[in-house]
């Protein structure tokens, strides 16, 4: 390589601070990030190169790019505002990768896109000026092999935010699979009573900072409570655990004996249940009555816990079933007293109240849940390998995190009930940056758009850009 070449190259090294490499292709050089990811078939690491552009006496000339003049400001700039924390981690845990992280995430979180259409997407967003990622279709797969791979960074910023918690919901779901180059896919138990290959997730939720801080694939055919004792060896937390009603009696006795600190629903069948139970308390929960009572046995405390509005629907819905005669009065006389009530059990012993709030919290979390594992299953075929399904995981969990960071914030302002996070981010996507030269624009701001950065109090449209 000719002395020039070399000098450019350094240049462009420490300007990038990514791995650059020269090619002399037909007389011409040319400049490369170079990458390696690890082929498991050839059982050796093999180089990936994207091309950057040419390399002459004056500098790089980097390859044509699409003409933008305009992008979309609002929904980035909102995310962008949101994420120093989460940025900072991944700088110390991903430090050759966080923009390629980062950017995949926002992405994923905006418009849940194929991953060979997440390049297209990022570069109509502002921050894309700002922020050099590399999302060419064949960088993603190597970021995701690479990422997917280096489960110790991963489980080091799982574990930098389990540290602050004290309060964890955890949960477990699946998705199906019928590739034969997914070895965590294998038949197992699952809600659905459905008997595929299948692949489980796990997520830790923070219930105090309301934010996910660990997600997980495990193999399949690994039942709930294995589950729930192999992520507790992982990270290092003895706080109290909200579970969720999928665990079996095999394995509810098994909780109950381990040291675990937990909160947990029953299901209405379960025979420790006394409906006759009385409940002497009450308190309001979004509007709604809640009589409340618990019996204490040994070590544990059951919590029962009767929702007005509820009993009164089930007990409609029954009398009109018996009035098409699915149903009888005899079984309504014996049903009725488990109408609206829902039972907790527990080895902590706090207020009802407390305890009630808790477990409603963590319905919240299972939605989001849910819409993160139907993203998944629709990009499950790009996803070749163990490595890349845990690449995926992870960027799912940092999309989640995202999500919730703009959650909080329309939380706080009691806007749940009126404002979604996809709502706020579609939204903020209609005010645009406009590039002219050197001097920059933003497109009119609309009024209903104004009125949601001052409820969130997020005031990212400054009134005047710098020109």
């Amino acid at each position: 390589m000719e002395d020039w070449v070399r000098e450019i190259v350094d240049e462009e090294r420490k300007k990038r601070n990514i791995p650059l490499e020269a090619k002399l292709l037909n007389g011409n050089y040319y400049l490369y990030r170079s990458t390696s990811r690890y082929d498991r078939a050839g059982r050796k690491a093999v180089k990936v190169s994207e091309y950057i552009g040419r390399i002459t006496r004056a500098g790089v000339s980097e390859k044509a790019r699409e003409t933008r003049s305009i992008y979309e400001y609002g929904n980035s700039a909102l995310l962008y505002s949101l994420s120093a924390d989460l940025i900072a981690r991944l700088q110390k845990h991903f430090p050759d990768r966080w923009q390629d992280l980062y950017a995949l995430s926002m992405v994923r979180l905006m418009e849940p896109v194929p991953l060979k259409s997440v390049k297209d997407r990022w570069e109509k967003l502002y921050v894309s000026r700002e922020m050099e990622a590399h999302l060419s279709p064949n960088t993603l797969t190597g970021i995701l092999r690479d990422t997917g791979s280096d489960e110790g960074a991963q489980m080091d910023l799982f574990q930098s935010l389990i540290t602050e918690s004290k309060k964890l919901a955890f949960d477990l779901s699946s998705i199906f699979s019928r590739s034969e180059n997914l070895n965590m896919a294998a038949k197992g138990h699952n809600a659905d009573h459905i008997y595929l290959p299948q692949i489980n997730m796990a997520l830790a939720f923070d219930l105090d900072q309301y934010r996910p801080v660990f997600l997980k694939s495990l193999e399949g055919s690994v039942r709930d409570v294995k589950s729930l004792r192999k992520v507790l060896e992982e990270i290092q937390f003895d706080g109290i655990l909200v579970l969720d009603t999928g665990f079996s009696s095999q394995d509810l006795a098994e909780i109950m004996s381990s040291e675990m600190k937990f909160i947990m629903p029953l299901r209405r069948n379960q025979e420790m249940i006394d409906y006759t139970m009385e409940m002497r308390s009450s308190f309001v929960y979004r509007d709604r009555g809640i009589r409340s009572g618990f019996l204490n046995r040994d070590s544990y405390r059951i919590y029962m816990f009767q929702d007005q509005m509820l009993m009164a629907e089930e007990s409609s819905t029954f009398i009109k079933m018996i009035a098409e005669k699915k149903r009888t009065q005899k079984e309504f006389d014996s049903e009725s007293i488990r109408f609206g009530k829902i039972s907790i059990l527990s080895n902590v012993r706090d207020d009802p109240e407390t305890i009630y709030n808790l477990y409603k919290q963590r319905e919240e979390i299972e939605q989001a849940f849910d819409a993160m594992k139907n993203e998944l299953e629709n990009d499950k075929a790009y996803l070749g390998d163990d490595d890349s399904l845990r690449g995926y995981f992870f960027v799912s969990f940092l999309s989640l995190y995202l999500y919730y960071s703009v959650f909080m914030l329309i939380r706080a302002a009691d806007l749940t009930g009126k404002l979604s996070v996809k709502d706020v981010l579609l939204k903020f996507s209609k005010v645009y940056r406009i590039v002219r030269g050197n001097r920059e624009t933003l497109s009119e701001i609309p009024s209903s758009v104004e009125k949601i950065d001052s409820s969130l109090g997020t005031n990212i449209f400054p009134k005047k850009l710098r020109s």
